[in-house]
């Protein structure tokens, strides 16, 4: 009988052979370790193109197309030449016959063999196909779009955060993959950086290949294990991303440069691995490298109808709970505010990686977690204010981290609930890292209502992303959750859609989904 992978793990585990399963244990080589890797659930895209193609940062005229050499991912260096040229292609048909641009670019063993290429020059709101062809194979054909320009009568994009690999399969990207949407935003903890969980229990259908990551070859693994995984390697090529980070593309919970030499050392590799893996553009940068610092917080619009803008909230913060502590830094705060008051008349999206919205462990008591904005109480005030002063409407802010559901009500004084509605926050399930437990959730839902007025909902115990459809009208979310993420296949369903009307700050539930599950809702 041929064992599933759940149970060739069951089985492993068992047995007490999984150290010697999984990859890059003691003794084996690269090519062993991604036979191991595959054994156990791993698959690979044909070499040298194994972790996929992707694209980013549509813009009306420009996309950037990303592609990454690794014959054997699973190795610390590649056995290739030095500079490798790669031949790209631009097409407006899934044939590659109708070809717009096309061009050869060098990757590098410097930047782990990878590639961004700047395409411009193309036609505003169209569906685009790539491929990228090297050492005398070819890859997977991708799909991108650009910005549209002009008046736009509807936007769809999704959103995904947290995805630790030992947690489960990627059944969200599987999902996302299928999505008729315009872009993804990847809201942060992209890989997780530490070791083994150790064993493969029921929550744990797979594990990282070894210990925690330090140097650019760790993370250079990391980076090719987690895209073992074919569902994700299949939402990076069925849409264009936007990405910002948050502390697991480097370490848990940490704080711009404090630290040592030693975590200097690893921040930087971790920047570079994220940056040789990622469909990145630099602000500014049109062929050369983000390097040694990638650039995240951008401004970026979809027509007349929507302004998204990314931000950054680890490059620059400060230690968490300080009286005059930042989480944007000096630079990328006043950046904001000037964008918050010279905003267009539009939808305004805020990428966010962490909790925006206050969560108080009871009325009256102390935080949650400060590592997120609730650790910046001041520059927290002092944005929120700015974006009531100015008069700016119509803001959503879409954020990850938390594993679970939330939909909060943002207000400049969230203590004070005569203060102003400015925004709408929804904070989207994980794709598979682990949440609170049922029981958690089920007593501490009504806990976290009744000491937070502005929370409107809360469900903990389901995995996925979110999609948003956004008219001039109306800002909806959809709430699309997994069956189970032990499941790489498993399908995908819509909990509950929530609504932001137009020039109406503030949520309410579709009635036609507000009977779903939840652990809370507000009435």
């Amino acid at each position: 009988m041929k064992l599933n992978r759940r149970d060739l793990l069951k089985t492993a585990a068992a047995a007490g052979a999984l150290n010697l399963a999984w990859p890059l244990s003691a003794g084996l080589t690269p090519a062993q370790a991604r036979e191991a890797a595959e054994a156990l659930g791993a698959d690979y895209d044909p070499g040298p193109f194994t972790l996929g193609v992707a694209s980013g940062d549509p813009q009306p005229d420009s996309v950037l197309l990303w592609t990454r050499l690794a014959p054997e991912p699973l190795a610390p260096e590649q056995d290739l030449p030095e500079i490798v040229e790669v031949e790209w292609v631009v097409a407006r048909d899934r044939s590659l016959r109708q070809v717009v641009a096309r061009g050869t670019v060098p990757a590098s063993a410097t930047l782990g063999h990878s590639v961004h290429v700047p395409v411009g020059g193309l036609s505003a709101g169209v569906c685009y196909w790539y491929a990228f062809k090297a050492l005398g194979a070819v890859s997977r054909v991708g799909r991108t779009r650009t910005a549209p320009a002009g008046r736009v009568s509807e936007v769809r994009f999704a959103a995904a955060n947290c995805q630790a690999f030992h947690d489960g399969y990627y059944a969200a990207h599987r999902g996302i993959a299928r999505e008729n949407v315009d872009f993804v935003v990847h809201l942060g903890d992209y890989i997780y950086e530490h070791g083994q969980v150790g064993g493969v229990p029921e929550d744990h259908v797979r594990d990282h290949e070894g210990p925690g990551t330090f140097t650019l070859a760790d993370y250079r693994r990391r980076h090719a294990l987690y895209k073992g995984d074919r569902s994700l390697r299949e939402a990076h090529a069925a849409h264009p991303w936007f990405l910002t980070w948050d502390d697991h593309e480097v370490v848990n919970d940490y704080s711009g440069g404090a630290g040592g030499a030693p975590f200097m050392r690893r921040r930087a590799a971790a920047y570079q691995a994220w940056y040789e893996n990622m469909p990145h553009r630099d602000s500014g940068v049109t062929g050369g490298t983000a390097l040694p610092d990638p650039e995240i917080h951008r401004v970026r619009r979809w027509g007349d109808l929507l302004e998204l803008t990314v931000l950054d909230l680890r490059s620059y913060r400060s230690a968490q709970n300080l009286p005059d502590g930042t989480i944007l830094g000096a630079e990328q705060k006043s950046w904001l505010k000037r964008g918050i008051s010279d905003a267009p008349d539009a939808w305004h999206v805020w990428a966010n990686s962490i909790m925006l919205s206050q969560l108080r462990r009871s009325p009256g008591g102390w935080y949650m977690f400060t590592d997120q904005w609730d650790g910046f109480l001041a520059e927290r005030k002092e944005v929120l204010g700015h974006v009531h002063s100015s008069g700016l409407e119509d803001l959503v802010v879409v954020t990850g981290d938390w594993h679970s559901a939330f939909v909060d009500d943002l207000r400049p004084d969230f203590d004070d609930t005569s203060s102003p509605v400015v925004g709408t926050e929804f904070t989207a399930h994980s794709v598979t890292s682990g949440a609170y437990s049922a029981d958690w959730n089920k007593t501490n839902g009504p806990v976290m209502g009744a000491a937070n007025p502005h929370l409107q909902y809360f469900e903990g115990n389901r995995y996925g992303y979110d999609v948003y459809t956004v008219t001039p009208e109306r800002f909806s979310a959809h709430m699309r959750v997994i069956a189970d993420r032990r499941d790489p296949a498993s399908p995908v369903s819509t909990l509950t859609t929530f609504h932001v009307d137009r020039g109406r700050a503030g949520s309410y539930e579709d009635p036609a989904t507000k009977n779903s599950p939840a652990q809370y809702r507000r009435d």
